[in-house]
């Protein structure tokens, strides 16, 4: 496991490397750095500003070679945003998380709260987009639906994975009405104690079909509330096809 002074240590050194690196033409830092939220399981986040002509491709090479000399890497794993900003995410030999995003000159900005320039010049900031409260809605009837099928055939493996799907979007729903960051879970804790403990009660203690039916059952009752408070309309057309879902599903457990 990792130390916070070693944490500390080499975000400094990777800092004054970004500042020597003439293919890097700023830097920040997000993440909990940034709104001085760190504590012990904290990882290292830093963005970097590629200069106008730089081969980012090249650059990404380099860096992770450089990082694994120094640091060891154990793993490493690429998301490439919309925009097409690399971010690579290092996993240390430490067991460290290193999160550095390679940006274009003209794109580098902050896209949320907590950006800290370090050195260069960041263009006009933007937000970034909040789920889709229309998409979470669809998304989480068709995990429903995939739960009832999979409890009806005895697949129980597959009954846990599409509840927890399910259960994900309730969670995102309720940030979304709260006005909480749903994106990886970040404020899920915030939510009101009422809306966690429904979200307890949904969870499915065993593998049992009678059990998992019982999770599904908990769960659609808090996704149809949830939808309520985001599109009336549409919870009305849900609840119809839905509670006759439920209310025909007293066999489901018995297969």
């Amino acid at each position: 496991m990792f130390e916070v002074s070693e944490r500390v240590r080499i975000r400094d050194e990777l800092i004054a490397a970004a500042r020597q690196d003439v293919d890097i033409a700023g830097a920040a830092l997000v993440g909990s750095a940034a709104r001085g939220a760190e504590d012990r399981w904290s990882d290292i986040d830093l963005v970097l500003q590629l200069a106008q002509d730089a081969d980012e491709a090249a650059v990404v090479a380099r860096w992770t070679r450089s990082l694994d000399e120094k640091y060891g890497v154990a793993d490493t794993l690429d998301v490439t945003s919309r925009e097409g900003v690399r971010y690579r995410v290092f996993l240390l030999d430490s067991s460290l998380q290193v999160d550095l995003s390679f940006w274009p000159h003209d794109l580098f900005r902050a896209t949320e709260n907590g950006f800290q320039l370090v050195f260069g010049q960041a263009n006009e900031p933007t937000s970034t987009a909040e789920p889709d409260s229309a998409q979470v809605i669809g998304m989480a009837w068709l995990y429903a639906l995939h739960a009832r099928s999979a409890i009806a055939r005895g697949r129980t493996w597959q009954a846990v994975l599409m509840l927890d799907d399910l259960r994900n979007q309730i969670s995102t729903l309720e940030c979304l009405r709260y006005g909480l960051n749903p994106w990886h879970g970040r404020e899920v804790d915030r939510l009101p104690e009422p809306v966690l403990e429904t979200l307890r009660n949904g969870r499915a203690a065993s593998v049992s079909l009678a059990e998992l039916e019982r999770s599904r059952q908990a769960l659609l009752q808090h996704y149809l509330a949830a939808v309520e408070h985001h599109d009336a309309e549409r919870a009305i057309s849900l609840r119809r096809a839905l509670d006759s879902d439920q209310r025909g599903a007293g066999g489901i457990t018995s297969c």
